[in-house]
């Protein structure tokens, strides 16, 4: 199966697709990456160099994948960190166009936005443009708490909280939810929870809250949770793999004292991860 893949890239460390593509490759798909910019390092460096790619670069790029004849094939299309709201319809339109070569074809979006304590970190027009454009045309999301909050308008506070903004998120047109980093009031103390809800149920997985933040955890996320899907896993089945690898990842990651995730390292962890935590159906 095939995915394309419409984010950033970044030479040094793993944000966007350079986070994302490997982790789809190592679990057996062929990957098609489109790069919206590519930069040294991620922008938390605070200095960074290399191009934005305006939009007509990236239509030009998938223009030459789809000339090929290779949308019939493709699987999915995932996108990330848009970089400009002109950029969006040049996502959503793909994902049109590859669903009408492909009608199982999914379009999975990670609405990056902003996150907690951080605020909106997008130019204008993007989280307009992904609340009444890309998140009702997806089959998947993958926000944020922050994001997830955005987009429904309910504050998430407990567990009930997050099951009515994931129901929110769905009434807006996805199937399925992943709420990638639950925090709330009631749950276990020190731990971080993943949420996932489509229309068939809800499940919730929470794993050690370690001491560790660096850029690019979500951007795997949603990657890895979109192939697991693919590969014909049930959400809960894919919410457990998901959360299995990223928490061995960002341990790892924790234990060496890397800035970037150490992802390469962690790839044990991806083709074969060890679910050690439960995932429960919580509706």
């Amino acid at each position: 199966m095939s995915i394309i893949s419409i984010q950033s890239s970044v030479a040094y460390g793993h944000v966007g697709n350079s986070a994302a593509v490997f982790p789809m490759q190592r679990l057996g798909f062929e990957v098609w990456p489109v790069n919206t910019v590519h930069f040294s390092n991620h922008t938390g460096y605070g200095e960074w160099r290399g191009p934005i790619l305006g939009e007509g670069d990236v239509r030009e790029v998938l223009l030459g994948v789809e000339e090929r004849g290779a949308f019939s094939g493709c699987a999915a299309v995932l996108s990330g960190y848009m970089g400009d709201a002109s950029l969006g319809e040049t996502i959503t339109d793909t994902a049109r166009r590859v669903r009408s070569e492909n009608g199982s074809a999914l379009y999975c979006c990670d609405p990056v936005m902003g996150d907690v304590g951080r605020g909106f970190f997008v130019r204008p027009g993007i989280p307009e443009f992904m609340r009444e454009v890309a998140v009702p045309q997806a089959d998947i999301i993958t926000p944020n708490q922050f994001e997830l909050e955005y987009l429904t308008g309910v504050k998430i506070r407990s567990l009930d909280d997050a099951l009515r903004a994931a129901e929110a998120a769905r009434g807006l047109g996805p199937e399925l939810v992943l709420l990638t980093s639950l925090s709330r009031t009631d749950a276990p103390e020190g731990t971080i929870e993943m949420l996932a809800v489509s229309g068939t149920g809800a499940w919730l997985v929470g794993t050690p809250e370690l001491p560790v933040s660096v850029n690019g955890a979500g951007d795997a996320t949603a990657a890895l949770f979109l192939a697991h899907n693919l590969l014909g896993g049930s959400p809960a089945g894919a919410l457990s793999k998901t959360a299995a690898t990223v928490f061995s990842m960002l341990e790892r990651t924790s234990r060496e004292k890397s800035r970037e995730i150490l992802l390469v390292a962690a790839q044990k962890d991806i083709a074969e991860p060890d679910e050690r935590f439960p995932v429960k159906r919580v509706r």
